[in-house]
C-alpha cells in the first residue's frame, strides 16, 4: 500500500497529536508499508498567531500538489484540518483519489477560547472539511458519538499508544521533584489557556505542584502561581522521570479528545485525577478501571470537583496505575489505523465497480 500523510502539526512540535503520528509512521514503515508524510518542513512556514512555537505552512496548494501527483499514493491521510489538510483535501478531491481524515483537536473550542465568539461558529468548518472522507479516525467512542450526532463520520476507532521501554514504572525519579513536599501533584502538556490549567494551579491542596510543558502562557501562570514548579518542556528519560516522581497526575482540561499524557503517565505507575469529560473517560472510566481496558482496581478517579479527584486518585495504588497504562500499544493502536484505511480502500474499490 503506498499512503500519503498530510499533517500541518509535525515535528520539531511537541505534543499528543505529532507523537500519534511520528509513532504510526514508524509503526507502519516497520510493516513494509510506503508512507509520504506531507509536513510542514518542506514549505515556507509562518508563525501560527498567538502560538510562535507552531508553524503553518504558507500557501502550500501548488507544491502539495506536485508532491502528491509525484507520490501517487492509493490514499490520503489527512491528519489535520489546516493548510495543509485542506490543500490535500482539495487534490483528492480533484484527482478521485479517496482520503480518511482524523479528529485530533477540538477545533471549535479552541477557537472559541482564543477569539471569544461561540464554539458552534465554527462547527460547521470541520464539518464541510470532514464531509467526504471515507473514515473520520476517532480515539473514543464519546467522541465518535458526539461527532457522528454534528453530521460528521463515518467515524472510525485509532486508539492510542505508548513506548513501554520509555514509559515503565521502574527508573529513576526527577531529581527536583523528589525533594518536593508531597504529595506531588503533576501536570504534562501544552501550556495554553484553552488547557484549563488553572482550574489545577489555583486548588488549595496539599503538596506541591508541577508543570511540565511549554506554550504561550507559561510566563503569565509562573508569574501569578510563583508557588509552581515550573519545568518547561521534558522529553525521553527526563519525562518519565517526572511522571515517575509525581504521586498523582493531574488532568485539567475539558477540551482534549484524548489525553496521551494520561496514559504515560499511567504506565509510569502515576494515579490519575481529571474531570469527567470525553478522553479521560474513555480512558478511565467512571469508576478508574478503564474502559475498553479494564483493570481489577482503580488507577485513578474522575470528579467534577478536581480536588475530591486529586484525593481519591492519590489512594490508588501505582501498581494499578501501571497495569491500566500498560494496555496500551502503539501496535494495537496502528493495527486499528489499517483497518480503517482497508475498509476505505475497499469502500472506494466498491465505488469505482458500481460506477463502471
Amino acid at each position: 500500500m503506498k499512503l500519503a500523510l498530510a499533517t500541518d502539526a509535525w515535528l520539531p512540535q511537541v505534543n499528543g497529536v505529532v507523537r500519534s503520528l511520528t509513532s504510526t509512521v514508524e509503526q507502519l514503515v516497520k510493516r513494509g508499508h510506503t508512507v509520504e508524510t506531507i509536513t510542514p518542513d518542506r514549505f515556507l512556514t509562518v508563525p501560527m498567531p498567538g502560538y510562535a512555537s507552531i508553524r503553518l505552512a504558507m500557501a502550500p496548494r501548488f507544491g502539495l500538489r506536485r508532491m502528491l501527483d509525484d507520490a501517487a499514493p492509493d490514499i490520503v491521510h489527512i491528519a489535520t484540518e489546516g493548510p495543509i489538510g485542506w490543500a490535500a483535501r482539495g487534490w483528492c478531491l480533484s484527482r478521485g483519489v479517496p482520503f480518511t481524515s482524523a479528529f485530533h483537536t477540538r477545533f471549535p473550542e479552541y477557537a472559541a477560547v482564543r477569539t471569544g465568539l461561540s464554539a458552534e461558529y465554527f462547527w460547521p468548518i470541520l464539518q464541510r472539511f470532514h464531509a467526504q472522507s471515507r473514515a473520520v479516525m476517532v480515539s473514543t467512542r464519546t467522541l465518535a458519538a458526539e461527532l457522528e450526532g454534528r453530521g460528521i463520520g463515518p467515524t472510525r476507532a485509532w486508539s492510542r499508544g505508548i513506548d513501554h521501554a520509555l514509559f515503565r514504572p521502574e527508573g529513576p525519579r526527577h531529581a527536583q521533584m523528589a525533594a518536593l513536599p508531597g504529595p506531588v501533584l503533576l501536570n504534562v502538556g501544552r501550556v495554553a489557556p484553552d488547557k484549563n490549567l488553572e482550574a489545577f494551579l489555583a486548588l488549595d491542596t496539599p503538596g506541591s505542584k508541577v508543570v511540565v510543558g511549554d506554550g504561550p502562557a507559561l510566563e503569565t501562570l509562573r508569574r501569578r502561581y510563583p508557588q509552581v514548579l515550573f519545568l518547561g518542556a521534558l522529553s525521553g528519560e527526563e519525562l518519565a522521570s517526572a511522571y515517575r516522581a509525581a504521586d498523582c497526575f493531574v488532568f485539567p482540561s475539558l477540551t482534549d479528545t484524548f489525553g496521551l499524557v494520561i496514559i504515560e503517565a499511567l504506565a509510569c505507575g502515576t494515579p490519575v485525577a481529571a474531570f469527567p469529560v470525553t478522553g479521560p473517560i474513555d480512558i478511565l472510566g467512571l469508576d478508574g478501571r478503564g474502559v475498553d481496558h479494564r483493570v481489577g482496581y482503580p488507577a485513578g478517579m474522575l470528579d467534577t470537583s478536581l480536588a475530591r479527584a486529586i484525593e481519591s486518585a492519590l489512594t490508588a495504588e501505582r501498581t494499578d496505575a501501571a497495569a491500566l497504562g500498560s494496555l496500551y500499544s502503539w501496535e494495537r493502536a496502528t493495527d486499528q489505523f489499517l483497518a480503517a484505511i482497508a475498509g476505505a480502500l475497499s469502500e472506494a474499490d466498491e465505488g469505482l465497480r458500481t460506477a463502471a
